[in-house]
């Protein structure tokens, strides 16, 4: 098997210890120099002095948890570093230990047998590091508040029937006053702001319940914890704003597809970049983000189709930005989930249209275009006949005479 990195090397990355071996070929013969080195910086520094020492210019690594970006950062000035997926590198059951997974790692790196990770650039990774935390915070508040509205169900207030957002103005108001000890029905209904979707008597009667010490303590605590994580929210969306700067033009794009907002659009921006060309088409993109039915085919027969896991944080936000997709009238990618829930069911139709979405968005970002809306019959003026000569079957099989002329 032909050699395409003659000077390589593999690692072994874990918590404490990282173990190398350097791979150096010259014709048929092979020599390898193995050495462990600690994790810490002062070791990361150490095994980049070692592996240029050997004159590596190629370097392969598990991605391990978060152990290898320390490693990464500290290497990817001075070598070409390969970032391999752990599941497509398995070696052959027997012996283990980490030197033989460090002269595994390296072998396949020197034939070119590592489908290399995709890393985007440390100011992509930035921006990522801050959507993700965002989420997880945003998931804590919506936790909290069906906490509260527990605790309002054990007083057996009826709050969350009568006002649509437990944490809006009017529900914060009362929620407050109920801590301060208030439990007239009245006084609390005279707390509310703006409209609500209930009359005063409803109001009032589901604001009569039994508040006790301790639910007063509950909700405070919850609220307490709703109001810490929305200023750490904010404060993120100010970050936010700052990381975007070199990428609002993509951000801009992205949000003239219909279904995409801004949130959701920076988080395309954050876990895809915007340097297509590390994918080579957009087929490409869509398996690495798990969005297309997966290969699994023996004797001829198609043993599973279900969707790869992907990239999970790209997924469900495509997903979510789907669903709000095919709720705008008119437009190709409602009627395209219409065409294919009729068929296969709303699941697999909402995760085509997600995978058309990031397809969409492949091609915006590559060639700097905004959003060209096809229509909502597309669909039909594309495949015409194709659906002209169904429907005539269909009719046929009826029992029916047709007799097909153009209007």
């Amino acid at each position: 098997m032909e050699v395409l990195y003659p000077h390589c090397a593999g690692l072994d990355v874990h918590a404490a210890q990282i173990t190398a071996c350097v791979r150096l070929a010259t014709g048929a013969d092979v020599t390898r120099h193995r050495q462990t080195f600690a994790a810490t910086t002062a070791g990361l520094l150490a095994l980049g002095a070692w592996l240029r020492q050997h004159g590596c210019t190629h370097v392969a690594m598990e991605a391990t948890g978060v152990y290898w970006k320390p490693v990464w950062h500290l290497l990817e000035a001075d070598f070409e570093l390969v970032l391999a997926n752990a599941m497509h590198i398995k070696q052959v059951p027997g012996r283990k230990s980490d030197v033989t997974d460090a002269e595994w790692i390296g072998d396949l790196l020197a034939h070119g047998l590592i489908r290399p990770s995709f890393v985007p650039p440390t100011a992509v990774q930035e921006l990522r590091d801050l959507t993700r935390t965002r989420k997880q915070l945003m998931g804590e508040l919506a936790r909290h508040a069906l906490r509260i509205q527990k605790t309002l169900e054990d007083a057996n207030l009826k709050l969350t029937r009568v006002v649509a957002d437990v944490l809006g103005r009017s529900s914060r108001a009362i929620l407050r006053a109920l801590i301060a000890g208030e439990t007239d029905p009245d006084r609390l209904a005279d707390l509310t702001q703006g409209r609500l979707k209930a009359s005063r008597a409803q109001l009032v009667e589901a604001l009569q319940g039994r508040v006790t010490p301790h639910h007063r303590f509950m909700i405070q605590m919850h609220l307490t914890q709703i109001e810490s994580l929305e200023a750490a929210v904010q404060t993120i969306d100010d970050r936010l704003g700052e990381a975007l700067f070199p990428f609002q033009q993509a951000v801009a794009l992205l949000t003239t597809m219909p279904g995409v907002g801004d949130t959701a659009a920076r988080v395309l921006v954050a876990e895809i970049g915007i340097d297509m060309s590390r994918f080579p088409t957009a087929g490409h993109l869509v398996s690495w983000a798990g969005l297309c039915p997966r290969l699994h085919e023996s004797a001829g027969k198609r043993r599973s189709t279900r969707v790869r896991h992907g990239a999970p944080w790209l997924k469900t936000t495509l997903v979510q930005a789907a669903w709000a997709a095919t709720r705008a009238k008119g437009t190709y990618l409602q009627a395209q989930f219409l065409r294919i829930k009729g068929r296969r069911g709303p699941k697999k139709a909402i995760v085509a249209v997600a995978a058309s979405m990031l397809t969409a968005a492949y091609f915006m970002l590559r060639a700097g275009v905004a959003y060209r809306e096809l229509g909502g019959r597309y669909l039909d003026h594309r495949d015409k006949e194709q659906i002209t000569a169904r429907l005539v079957r269909r009719l046929q099989s009826l029992g029916l005479t047709v007799d097909v002329r153009a209007a």
